[in-house]
């Protein structure tokens, strides 16, 4: 291989990872938006069945309706995770393992091997709602102790997750 190649190739390289790093930063600057957690929760309050209000919409519960999540307390200190609803008049069910972390509002959820963030963005004082998003703005749900949010509730929880920068013009209802 002569010189002349070698930086002829050393040039493409170079271009090309400069062109990754300016549509990664690029894409990082046209969404932003704010994930910050909760800084505390009382996990056995957070504990039990949630129905799923409303969510982004994403392939793994594309259809879905009758959503409900349980949270259950394993004696490993890990936690199960069970996801069920119904899609084309059948019951599906998914099951992960969460598992706490440094931050009180975070967890780590694993469905099959793939990890996740599970950020509490936004708690009711009585635990009565939790909206909960991911690392990206892509995955958010609104989740309440009931099948029904109130109208005045939700549209609160709408507002704030505006102003953090979520686009909600996507969003799906969830039947119940």
């Amino acid at each position: 291989m002569t010189i002349k190649m070698v930086s002829s190739i050393a040039m493409f390289v170079g271009g090309l990872t400069l062109l990754a790093l300016t549509l990664s930063s690029s894409a990082k600057q046209e969404v932003q938006f704010d994930n910050s957690t909760v800084t505390s929760v009382h996990l056995p309050s957070y504990l039990g069945e949630w129905y799923e209000i409303v969510r982004k919409p994403h392939s793994f519960e594309k259809g879905m309706s009758y959503v409900k999540a349980t949270y259950t307390l394993l004696p490993d200190g890990k936690i199960e995770v069970r996801n069920e609803g119904i899609r084309n008049g059948k019951p599906k069910v998914a099951r992960g393992k969460a598992r706490t972390t440094d931050n009180p509002g975070q967890l780590k959820v694993t469905f099959f091997i793939f990890p996740a963030e599970y950020n509490i963005l936004e708690l009711a004082p009585d635990y009565s709602y939790s909206v909960v998003g991911g690392s990206n703005d892509r995955y958010l749900w609104i989740l309440s102790r009931t099948p029904q949010l109130d109208p005045e509730i939700l549209n609160g929880i709408y507002e704030r997750l505006k102003k953090r920068g979520y686009d909600l013009s996507d969003i799906i209802m969830v039947e119940q």
